[in-house]
């Protein structure tokens, strides 16, 4: 997970059907508002231009409707995550409150096999930390055996995309390119390390975890 901002203020559309007593919160401009508030990823796994999209509720309503309309409340997620989130993990970071620091909260890493597990180490034993790594792990890895079959898709665009990364970062620290090639190198690399990249998170770690790395491209970091 990376922090998002919310784009304010709320759509007209959503105090409008919430006055009509409807349970039609996919008004307006909400789609579009929030496809370009998550960068059309979805918040949880960060797989970008999903093809399978859910207006998902932050904190589950349970009929309340003013959690249903609370535009603070609609985030965009994948029917993965949010089938495996439901109303399970209510007391997760929230990616869109800047006090949550949510990207100084886990470590995330990635096997050598895209079929092995993703490991994400929680950086702090706070409840929600704890909980927001338990649906992190779910989501990767799976929970059921169809769950499972699903994560391991996922795995394999994770594993894809980090080596398309890792070999940009080898790349960029060889002594062959001219420097026409090198800017090329740099541009790729900061394109990655954007919020509008997939896996965001992921690749930041590798960044963050690595002294000389951390020198080079933190600055980056948008």
């Amino acid at each position: 997970m990376i922090f998002f901002e919310k784009s304010q203020p709320a759509p007209a559309c959503l105090a409008i059907e919430k006055s009509k007593k409807s349970d039609k919160y996919n008004c307006g401009d909400v789609l579009d508002r929030l496809k370009e508030d998550f960068k059309n990823k979805c918040y949880i796994c960060e797989y970008k231009e999903p093809t399978s999209i859910n207006i998902e509720h932050f904190r589950p309503h349970k009929g309340d409707k003013n959690l249903m309309f609370d535009w603070d409340n609609l985030f965009l997620a994948c029917a993965h995550c949010n089938n495996i989130k439901s109303d399970k993990y209510e007391n997760i970071l929230n990616c869109t409150d800047i006090s949550h620091k949510i990207e100084a909260k886990f470590k995330y890493s990635l096997a050598l096999f895209p079929f092995e597990d993703v490991v994400i180490e929680a950086l702090d034993n706070a409840p929600e930390t704890i909980s927001t790594k338990n649906l992190l792990l779910a989501v990767y890895n799976g929970t059921t055996q169809m769950k499972m079959l699903e994560a391991d898709n996922l795995k394999n665009k994770l594993f894809d995309e980090l080596v398309i990364f890792s070999g940009l970062l080898r790349d960029y620290f060889k002594d062959v390119y001219d420097n026409d090639a090198m800017q090329y190198i740099f541009i790729k690399i900061k394109a990655h390390l954007s919020r509008k990249s997939s896996f965001t998170a992921f690749k930041r770690s590798i960044i963050l975890n690595n002294p000389t790395l951390k020198q080079e491209f933190e600055q980056y970091f948008d």
